[in-house]
């Protein structure tokens, strides 16, 4: 099943509502390493890729200090991660920039706390920055990500989301649509605009069942941004 919303003038607006027993196992294989996360869960998060920058200012401040070619495929990626981790932040995600050769794709993992649950959604974020054409292709690419998830984000619980500059295909769709792991997708923009969000029926099972998305004008921006709301009312 597809429930649509109103297109809004960049990246169109979509909830894809694709049954409802969610399942939450408590992860306790540590502490967090900061006390910066959200309450009620322990989880250890994997080293981050680079010791120098932890968050978007610090790595312009890094690329600056390095000389880093702003055009280059590192700058343009680790860019684009950072500003995802802190757009999404504004809907509730706690998100922490990892990588290495056996990270089966996965940029961010984290968390996302919705009211109506107990303990937050643990989540594993892709990003694909660009122009870059997102295709089912990487909707496959995220569901072995599940497989080789860091320990602390394994079994139920998890949510997987794909997260492009541009708005998902309709092959997007359809393949999220027929995933039997809950996964979501969104459109950011590079400056930190989200303009589409979505997610399947798995989703829903995990928790974001009564969740949905609409836009809201924001002044001084052609575009609007998408408002995150819970049976109708906006959540924040």
């Amino acid at each position: 099943m597809l429930r649509q919303g109103r297109r809004l003038p960049t990246c169109s607006v979509r909830h894809l509502a694709l049954p409802t027993s969610r399942r939450w196992h408590r992860n306790a294989h540590g502490k967090a390493p900061d006390d910066k996360g959200p309450p009620h869960i322990k989880l250890i998060y994997p080293d981050p890729p680079s010791a120098q920058h932890s968050n978007l200012t610090a790595f312009l401040a890094y690329a600056k200090r390095t000389g880093l070619d702003g055009k280059s495929t590192v700058f343009v990626g680790t860019h684009y991660e950072y500003t995802v981790a802190a757009t999404l932040s504004r809907y509730g995600f706690f998100l922490k920039r990892i990588g290495g050769a056996s990270d089966y794709g996965t940029d961010l993992v984290g968390t996302w706390t919705l009211p109506s649950l107990s303990q937050p959604l643990r989540v594993l974020v892709q990003c694909k920055a660009g122009a870059q054409r997102v295709g089912p292709q990487h909707v496959r690419e995220l569901e072995g990500a599940f497989v080789g998830a860091p320990v602390g984000w394994r079994g139920d619980g998890v949510l997987g989301v794909l997260v492009s500059e541009r708005a998902a295909t309709k092959g997007v769709r359809d393949s999220l649509g027929r995933s039997r792991w809950p996964m979501a997708y969104a459109c950011c923009s590079r400056d930190g605009a989200v303009t589409q969000m979505l997610w399947n029926r798995r989703a829903e099972e995990e928790g974001l069942e009564g969740y949905s998305v609409a836009p809201k004008h924001v002044e001084g921006r052609n575009d609007a941004e998408l408002v995150l709301m819970r049976n109708g009312e906006v959540i924040g």
